[in-house]
């Protein structure tokens, strides 16, 4: 090798390892300056839309679906015709109830008639007192007879009308429980045949939340959550009732949080997932400093300058390559951000967020060179 080229290696080389003898410790690290801005806290919780008012539509009475008129997704008002019954039965029960209290009114009038001819032969001697009583009690028992043939014939009118299903409110038909020529047997409990809701504008959505959030969740707090059907869409709702019944599942105690929301154009529909996030506190121009900064802890050997009786919440700051410790107070946070509470910190100072090895000099001492003769 000629003595130029072995000249321009050497100097190559010594440059080199000027620059890594040089190297700063600020380059060891990355740092982030604080920043002023808003933050808003919140807890996050799944939960299940739902109209406002969902009204189960039941028959009280058993018999055959002879027809609806009210079908899936429906718009109905109060009172309207949604499904009869086939009503032969009753109406033969109704017939014969009639039949009955004919009956008893003529029982009435012939014990009344029997009642009113006794009187006057008792007077005159010509109808013993047994007699008389006997007369009294057959006019009552015709009495009685009488008033159970009416109730008779009120229980199967009122029958008669169970057999036409209508609507207790205005709304629309979320669900449809029976079909023609089903039979529906209303026997300990009423049997659902609709499911009508009766806002669809108006919702609301039952989030459960741990026992951990709910001591910092109270009722106006807004809300925001996205559903899978519009997921680039985020809703707003408010807080408007914390239930205090708790639900246990596996260990984890939650309670059932109520959220009201709006919907007007009524995309949103009942029995959609909800991911929820309800804020708690809220901060406007807060000095706030990436979260990350509070996970930072110096590497082993790095130069130091902490207080020997460190505690609590610390950020690492850069002073002449050597890392130095400010204890602060935290406020709130929403997992990015933290808010700061120091009088030694401004949006002015960078933090320490992460040990990072710097690649050029890694590059730089592994560089080896064969010298030729």
């Amino acid at each position: 090798m000629s003595a130029p080229i072995r000249f321009a290696l050497t100097l190559i080389l010594l440059t080199g390892l000027s620059a890594c003898g040089s190297n700063n410790a600020n380059n060891q690290y990355r740092t982030e300056t604080l920043s002023r801005g808003d933050i808003a806290e919140t807890v996050s919780a799944n939960g299940q839309l739902s109209p406002v008012t969902l009204v189960s539509v039941g028959t009280q009475v058993s018999g055959i679906v002879q027809s609806y008129s009210a079908d899936f997704n429906d718009p109905v008002t109060a009172g309207q015709v949604l499904m009869r019954l086939d009503d032969s039965l009753i109406r033969a029960q109704l017939t014969q109830s009639r039949a009955n209290l004919n009956s008893a009114q003529a029982s009435l009038r012939l014990a009344q008639n029997n009642w009113n001819r006794i009187q006057p032969l008792v007077k005159e001697g010509f109808a013993s007192g047994q007699e008389q009583d006997q007369s009294q009690q057959a006019l009552a028992e015709a009495r009685a007879r009488l008033n159970q043939a009416q109730a008779q014939v009120e229980r199967d009118e009122v029958n008669l009308s169970y057999t036409v299903i209508r609507s207790p409110v205005a709304g629309v038909v979320v669900s449809r429980a029976v079909d023609v020529g089903q039979t529906v047997a209303a026997s300990f409990q009423t049997p659902e045949l609709y499911q009508i809701a009766q806002d669809l504008r108006q919702m609301v959505i039952n989030a459960y939340f741990t026992e951990s959030d709910i001591g910092r969740i109270k009722v106006g707090q807004k809300a925001s959550f996205r559903v899978d059907a519009y997921a680039d869409r985020s809703f707003k709702g408010e807080v408007k009732q914390v239930r205090l019944n708790p639900r246990n599942e596996q260990n984890v105690v939650t309670y059932d949080v109520v959220i009201s929301v709006d919907n007007p154009d009524e995309i949103l529909l009942p029995g959609m997932t909800a991911s929820v996030s309800i804020i708690t506190q809220e901060r406007e121009n807060a000095l706030r400093v990436p979260t990350a900064a509070l996970r930072f802890r110096p590497p082993a050997g790095a130069n130091v300058s902490a207080p020997p009786d460190l505690r609590g919440n610390v950020l690492w700051l850069l002073d002449s390559g050597q890392l130095k410790a400010i204890p602060v107070r935290l406020g709130i946070t929403d997992r990015r951000y933290s808010e700061v509470i120091s009088d030694e910190l401004d949006e002015t100072t960078s933090v320490v967020i992460e040990h990072v090895q710097d690649a050029k000099t890694q590059a730089g001492s592994g560089m080896r060179f064969r010298m030729s003769p």
